[in-house]
């Protein structure tokens, strides 16, 4: 995906920005702790369709 993209693409709950994640073809919003899949290339952005992050993933997200 185009970086770029990552600058205007935000999540759809908490409206903040979300940073690829492209071992696992995610876009992860660490704030909500959800994670967006990115399927043929383009980021599904539907809270339905994320996953929840495990505690282990939002240990390794903390700064």
């Amino acid at each position: 995906m185009d970086k770029t993209l990552f600058e205007i693409l935000a999540c759809p709950l908490c409206k903040g920005g979300v940073r690829p994640d492209k071992e696992r073809q995610e876009l992860v919003c660490r704030p909500c702790g959800l994670a967006y899949p990115i399927r043929d290339g383009i980021p599904v952005m539907l809270e339905g369709e994320a996953r929840t992050l495990t505690a282990d993933e939002r240990m390794d997200e903390a700064p």
